[in-house]
């Protein structure tokens, strides 16, 4: 199984960004997927998660802000990010717990760097 994040890039203070996470392999099921992030010289957080059924959690830092949604059929997770601000600056990684030949196992994207300017 792998994860491939995109969409990274540098923005502007206010701007927005649209960040996407597809699985692929020999996937049965993915159960509750979600972003992380970590900023430099700090560890890696939860920005949000969102459960196979669509129930979302989120970070209060970013909440009003960002979006988290999924297609299920393109084992894809989204995170639209708005009102982006410098400390939302960060590599972003994209998480899932998938489950293989009858196995659940939770595995990570490479990340993808997010960098927002005052």
């Amino acid at each position: 199984v792998q994860l491939q994040a995109s969409g990274g890039g540098l923005v502007q203070s206010g701007g927005s960004l649209r960040l996407s996470c597809a699985a692929s392999g020999r996937i049965f099921s993915i159960n509750d997927m979600g972003w992380y992030r970590q900023a430099p010289g700090k560890q890696r957080e939860l920005v949000a998660t969102i459960t196979s059924g669509g129930i979302t959690n989120y970070a209060d830092s970013v909440k009003g802000r960002f979006t988290i949604s999924r297609d299920n059929a393109e084992n894809t997770v989204y995170l639209q990010m708005s009102s982006l601000k410098p400390e939302d600056t960060a590599v972003y990684y994209c998480k899932a717990q998938v489950l293989v030949s009858m196995i659940w196992s939770v595995y990570w994207g490479p990340g993808t760097l997010v960098t927002v300017s005052s």
